[in-house]
């Protein structure tokens, strides 16, 4: 049966990846997101928040919609917005890239920027949300999704780890998570736990990323880590936690499409060194996921750019350019100690 736009959402391809880490004694699947029509995982979580808030009565035709983004979320409720009859109001940043701008503003969506970052973190993310705070006190009839807290964002990603599991016969040993709002995250891991599936689950944060108890500092990529801790967040959720760095990111996604011919977003850059950082200990015969959360083509200014990459971090396309080798790191990125810490938390819900 052919439905309408909507109901091709989810149920997105699995891949085996072979190509990038040849040398590797595990088995290495990823789940493909980007080919979500919004191109992106928060599609989901964009209409399972949408869709149970008009079942629910707290949204009804006409009404208005405002959230914070710096793009994939914006775009998934853009799209949502548009096919329930609601009014959209995103609250953006400078570094929201005029590539998303544009494609919130032909889905409807009105565009509410942010130009002075939170005195106390110096990050746009806590300035947004207080400016969705304002307007959602000044417009009748205003809904705030809260992608930060509303617990339909993990319900959504139940979904996402039951596809995973169905894909794999229930045999997922790794799963590898980028984190942000912590909705996949927490969902995934909520699904693992009711399942017994016995998953190891990573959890892949940024150098910068305040989630996991580090300290807040400059990122350029998007998409992973965050300022402030989100309320979702809970410190069982994941067995341990992996930070990765902006160069990280580059070569992670310069390597996958080189390889693996999937032109992916700045967080499966992330989850792609974390599985590099940490396949030395990985043991033999594992069946290990990476999560890819969205598309390339909305990075081509800076992931894929040369002149990008050359300004922020020098010649570094031999990263890239050679061979994955067997046991860990070859990147040869002279990492911090900060930046290769990995957090053992507490047994998943032990």
């Amino acid at each position: 049966m052919i439905g309408d736009i909507i109901s091709k959402i989810g149920n997105t391809p699995m891949a085996r990846l072979s190509r990038i880490f040849p040398d590797a004694r595990f088995r290495l699947f990823a789940k493909l997101e980007g080919v979500n029509p919004g191109g992106s995982i928060k599609d989901r979580t964009a209409l399972t928040i949408i869709k149970n808030a008009v079942i629910s009565g707290e949204l009804s035709p006409g009404a208005t919609v405002v959230e914070s983004s710096s793009g994939n979320m914006g775009i998934g409720l853009a799209q949502m917005c548009r096919y329930f009859g609601l009014r959209f109001v995103c609250v953006v940043d400078p570094k929201t890239t005029k590539q998303n701008l544009d494609i919130l503003r032909l889905y409807g969506a009105e565009i509410e920027c942010v130009t002075v970052p939170d005195p106390l973190t110096g990050e746009y993310l806590q300035a947004r949300i207080d400016r969705v705070k304002q307007l959602t006190a000044q417009i009748p009839h205003s809904f705030w999704p809260n992608q930060y807290a509303n617990l339909w964002n993990a319900q959504a990603h139940h979904q996402t780890m039951r596809e995973i599991a169905e894909a794999l016969d229930g045999r997922v040993d790794y799963l590898f998570c980028a984190t942000s709002t912590c909705g996949t995250l927490r969902g995934c891991s909520e699904y693992a736990y009711v399942q017994d599936l016995r998953t190891r689950i990573i959890a892949v944060d940024a150098l910068g990323s305040v989630i996991f108890g580090g300290k807040t500092s400059r990122r350029l990529i998007p998409g992973h880590g965050a300022s402030v801790r989100p309320s979702l967040y809970e410190p069982h959720l994941a067995d341990e936690c992996v930070l990765v760095s902006d160069l990280d990111c580059v070569v992670g996604c310069r390597r996958l499409v080189r390889e693996e011919l999937i032109l992916a977003g700045g967080s499966s850059g992330a989850v792609i060194s974390a599985v590099n950082k940490s396949q030395g200990r990985i043991p033999d015969g594992s069946n290990c996921v990476v999560i890819l959360p969205d598309r390339g083509d909305r990075y081509m200014d800076t992931i894929y750019s040369d002149q990008w990459v050359l300004e922020h971090f020098g010649d570094v396309s031999h990263l890239w350019e050679i061979p994955f080798e067997e046991g860990g790191r070859s990147w040869n990125l002279q990492p911090t100690d900060q930046e290769m810490k990995s957090f053992p938390l507490r047994t998943l819900y032990s």
